[in-house]
């Protein structure tokens, strides 16, 4: 899921530009982008929209991001979208482990079927709980971050790369106790990619699997960016050599330049795993 493109259900004639695109998984949004007066129609346009025979076609990851767990739209979005083929419902949100508990619960309960959850973690109260978030229910598969909601709640300046680190250092250590994913963020200035491509990197050096877009022009550089064609080939020649190695009784070798031991093995292991490499 190098990149999660940001669809909202206010806008339903993006629905079909949107699958035809590049990006790896579509997150449609019931949310911030429709208007109160807007989600009942918002929603009835996605299931009709969900039901179709290029939808169920796609390879693409299909997300739903719901409204607030606290809220009655979040029944009514449960409601609308049972039957409907989703990979993940987004839960936003979300301050804390029984908070997550009751949501996942009613999505159990009122979306009927076995969906994965992916959650997003965009108040002080998340930040500070989110690995007892990700580990309080097993249909938790990743972390969301959402930097904007965030910062804007104590007032950090959301351009400060210093800022940013922090919070997705912490997010990812939470995703990575639980055994999850975490997906960065948007970017929220169309007019830098700079900006956009900075903070990409960022969150790949940090280990993230991919960028939410809020555009069709920012869906290229995160799939150049969390693209792993080139650590996937270096994966396997180290996975390989470590084979040869422990043949020789060796436990930690030189290779390509570099002494390896077990946990860089062990993350090239993870690296092919990930990606369903049988290297």
């Amino acid at each position: 899921m190098r990149s999660k493109l940001f669809v909202p259900c206010s806008r339903p004639e993006f629905f079909d530009k949107a699958l035809a695109g590049t990006a790896d998984a579509l997150s449609f949004d019931l949310e911030d982008s429709v208007p109160p007066e807007g989600k009942a129609a918002a929603r009835e346009r996605l299931a009709a929209f969900l039901d179709t025979d290029a939808v169920h076609r796609t390879a693409k990851q299909l997300i739903v991001r719901v409204n607030d767990p606290h809220s009655l739209d979040f029944t009514a979005d449960l409601e609308a979208l049972r039957g409907c083929h989703l990979d993940m419902i987004n839960l936003p949100k979300i301050d804390d482990a029984a908070g997550l508990i009751a949501a996942a619960r009613a999505v159990a309960d009122i979306y009927g079927a076995p969906v994965n959850l992916l959650v997003n973690i965009e108040t002080p109260g998340a930040l500070a709980r989110a690995a007892d978030i990700a580990r309080a229910d097993p249909k938790v598969v990743g972390l969301q971050v959402g930097l904007n909601d965030l910062f804007a709640t104590f007032g950090a300046d959301r351009r400060d790369p210093r800022n940013v680190h922090a919070a997705l250092w912490r997010i990812r250590l939470a995703a990575a106790e639980a055994g999850a994913f975490a997906c960065d963020g948007a970017w929220p200035d169309l007019q830098d990619q700079a900006g956009f491509r900075a903070e990409a990197e960022m969150a790949r050096a940090l280990g993230y699997v991919g960028k939410t877009c809020i555009h069709p022009s920012q869906i290229s550089a995160a799939n150049q960016i969390f693209g792993q064609g080139g650590d996937l080939a270096a994966a396997r020649r180290l996975v390989a050599a470590a084979r040869e190695a422990a043949l020789d009784g060796l436990g930690a070798f030189r290779f390509e330049g570099r002494m390896v031991d077990r946990p860089m093995i062990a993350e090239a292991e993870a690296l092919l795993a990930r990606a369903g490499d049988a290297a």
